[in-house]
């Protein structure tokens, strides 16, 4: 098989039509405003739960090595040396690392954490403070999957106690259209969607799996009749959380009369069971939530599916 080498790797995915129907423009109209958060929460509440959660999930794994004795082969050959084959293994013996010495590496505990989590250095302070000696200990084992591990456990920590006291205020910004393609997507467009209703001809799901949640909800939103028109939202369509940005899935508007919200924000999960989500994932889909369904407007509503019936239900349901 043959194929022209001198044919460009990444194409262009332009806007097309849909962009510029009516009813893809009230949408855009409805979600193109940029937003920034504030948080009033109890420093304290965060510090003492952040403080239980680490001494009970903490596990920071101490290094080995394995020492390995063995002779070589009588026959030797090119191949076998090759392939690591040119000696046999006559007996091996495991060792663990007390503690590591780190030489001439520095490490900044606090600042390192207090920058990853946005938290201050006073409150990650009272944080390590607070942990028991056997926790602190492993910092010794394993520094850096000792930092990685308080990191993420304060994230999730964060994630559960302070979510709930955002608040969303409009800024001046706004998104531009631009925004759909400045990104690039570096995946054989054969395997992109060819689509009829979105507002760019190729659409790019997780994976380009045939059998993906994402493509199966494309296929079936391009094939609904009350579906007008829809956008697979770029990373840089998102909105601000404590715990990093989100970007949702999709942006649907259907026909005026076909449903009870004619505009939509979607994200698609392989599980709709809130317990087989992560804290922080859970903690931005939350977010969204509150910023689509209570602040932004009352003519989009946001919502997590696995599937287009499931989108259908949930709208059914609001």
């Amino acid at each position: 098989m043959f194929i022209n080498g001198l044919e460009t790797k990444i194409k262009d995915n332009p806007l097309n039509n849909n962009f510029n129907k009516a009813e893809f423009q009230a949408l855009w109209q409805q979600i193109n405003q940029q937003y920034a958060y504030t948080v009033d929460f109890d420093s304290y509440e965060l510090i003492n739960k952040a403080i239980a959660h680490i001494n009970d999930k903490l596990f920071v794994s101490q290094l080995q090595y394995v020492t390995t004795v063995g002779e070589l082969k009588e026959r030797i050959t090119t191949q076998g040396i090759e392939q690591n084959e040119a000696f046999k293994t006559k007996r091996t013996h495991t060792s663990t690392l007390d503690h590591i010495h780190s030489g001439q590496i520095k490490y900044d505990l606090i600042g390192q954490i207090a920058q990853e989590t946005t938290l201050t250095r006073k409150t990650i302070v009272a944080i390590l403070k607070g942990l028991s000696t056997e926790k602190l200990d492993m910092f010794k084992y394993n520094p850096e999957e000792f930092i990685a591990k308080i990191i993420k456990l304060i994230k999730e920590q964060k994630a559960t106690t302070i979510i709930e006291h955002v608040t969303y205020n409009k800024t001046s910004g706004k998104y531009d259209s631009t925004i759909f393609t400045q990104e690039k997507s570096s995946h054989s467009y054969n395997k992109a969607f060819l689509s009829k209703k979105a507002i760019q001809n190729y659409v790019f799901t997780d994976g380009l799996n045939e059998k993906s949640v994402e493509r199966k909800f494309v296929e079936d939103l391009d094939a609904a009749n009350e579906v007008c028109v829809y956008a697979k939202l770029p990373k840089g369509f998102h909105i601000p959380t404590p715990v990093g940005n989100y970007s949702p899935d999709w942006a649907i508007t259907f026909h005026n009369g076909a449903v009870k919200h004619i505009f939509f924000i979607a994200e698609t999960k392989g599980s709709m069971d809130s317990l087989n989500l992560r804290a922080i994932e859970q903690a931005k889909i939350s977010c969204a939530k509150k910023l689509f369904n209570e602040l932004s407007t009352n003519r989009v509503r946001y919502h997590d599916v696995d599937s287009y019936q499931n989108l259908m239900n949930i709208i059914n349901s609001l």
